[in-house]
């Protein structure tokens, strides 16, 4: 018989008690060593009743204080040899002169190049 032709009075909720006169000896010994266990730990289902009558929680939260005492850190990053740093001092460059179609060259104090760059034609 398929369940399509059972009617609405038939349920599969109603089949699932399990009753303890048909359990065997060994499966009643493992659940009063399941319950042990479990009260053992303080999770049996008697004992999480009790607590949350009480309103206590089983676990506990931890206490995250922003005023702990930690190493000092520091932003600086490096190995301590730092590079000599070249400076322009100013006294290089002349200026800047345009060659052609205002393609910009720097020029020099101590070279003729502003002169070569003035004569220059298209």
């Amino acid at each position: 018989m398929s369940m399509h032709l059972v009617g609405p009075w038939m349920t599969t909720t109603k089949y699932n008690h399990k009753s303890k006169k048909n359990q065997s000896q060994r499966q009643l010994k493992a659940e009063a060593e399941h319950d042990k266990w479990l009260r053992k730990k303080g999770v049996h289902p008697d004992q999480l009743a009790a607590k949350k009558r009480k309103d206590v929680s089983i676990n506990s939260i931890p206490d995250y204080k922003s005023d702990v005492k930690t190493a000092n850190l520091s932003n600086n990053v490096g190995n301590g040899f730092k590079r000599h740093e070249n400076t322009y001092t100013g006294d290089e460059i002349a200026g800047i002169a345009t060659m052609h179609k205002s393609n910009l060259v720097p020029v020099r104090k101590d070279s003729n190049d502003a002169k070569d760059i003035a004569r220059m034609r298209r």
